[in-house]
């Protein structure tokens, strides 16, 4: 089902929710130029779906959340957002951020601290953003990306970004799945793919105040997000695990969506609720 909360300056954040009404909530952030659709082998997933209550936003500017004509560069606007989707959710979620989701989680963080947050997982995950970020490191797939991944002109954003979302996976993934990802790139205004890009954030002192258990999985073959940003996030957080999926891309949940699943499930499920 669908369902909407008010994030910053009156924004409609769009949700898909689903799995055990009741149960511990599972809140999923996408990334860049992506939709809460990234989410469906989650969703599909009977024992994830049996033990949690799955809930995904739509990133504002994405999917079907309001598109604001500004505030795509402003930790503070993408904190509030995530707040709102928390206090939907109820207590002690357990939050995935996935690519720039977790940018957006480490911009809560340091606005909100970790008090409402029971645990985390980051998968294929940025913390930082700019030049010479170490959280922020970057593969050659999105480095081939930008900029015409971000023109207005689709004579020249269409082709980067048909490339981009073929690269994103290391492993083949369906034709509809793979269409789906082109269409959810397409779908986001360029003003959007380009503004979340002029930010310079440090994530260093965010990273290393996170005490609450936190798990980081990365795909040995992400060409979006380097595996150097799993590893210095990994340093950086106290107790962090880090997890490889071994000849993954930047989509360990679809194309090892099994394994993933399960990887959720044991760490959600270890945590204290």
């Amino acid at each position: 089902m669908r369902a909407e909360v008010v994030g910053a300056g009156g924004a409609e954040i769009s949700l898909s929710v689903g799995g055990a009404r009741h149960a511990r909530p599972l809140v999923l952030v996408h990334g860049w130029a992506q939709s809460s659709h990234v989410w469906a082998a989650q969703f599909a997933d009977p024992a994830l779906a049996g033990r949690f209550r799955l809930i995904a936003m739509d990133l504002r500017g994405h999917g079907a959340s309001d598109a604001p004509a500004g505030g795509y560069d402003d930790s503070r606007i993408w904190a509030d957002d995530l707040a709102a989707v928390l206090e939907f959710a109820g207590p002690d979620p357990i939050v995935v951020a996935w690519s720039y989701g977790g940018l957006v989680l480490t911009d809560y963080l340091r606005v909100h601290g970790s008090a409402h947050i029971g645990g985390i997982v980051l998968a294929g995950a940025l913390t930082e953003i700019g030049k010479g970020r170490e959280g922020g490191r970057i593969g050659d797939a999105m480095r081939a990306a930008i900029p015409a991944a971000l023109s207005a002109d689709p004579e020249v954003a269409v082709p980067a970004l048909t490339e981009f979302s073929t690269a994103m996976a290391a492993k083949p993934v369906p034709g509809p799945l793979a269409q789906a990802l082109l269409g959810s790139c397409l779908s986001v205004p360029p003003s959007v793919r380009s503004a979340m890009f002029r930010r310079d954030v440090e994530s260093a002192e965010v990273l290393a105040a996170i005490d609450k258990p936190c798990l980081i999985v990365h795909g040995t073959n992400d060409r979006v997000v380097a595996p150097a940003a799993a590893e210095y996030a990994a340093g950086k957080i106290p107790g962090a695990v880090l997890r490889w999926f071994v000849d993954a891309g930047h989509l360990p949940f679809v194309e090892s969506a099994e394994e993933f699943n399960s990887v959720l499930r044991q760490f959600s499920g270890e945590q204290p609720k």
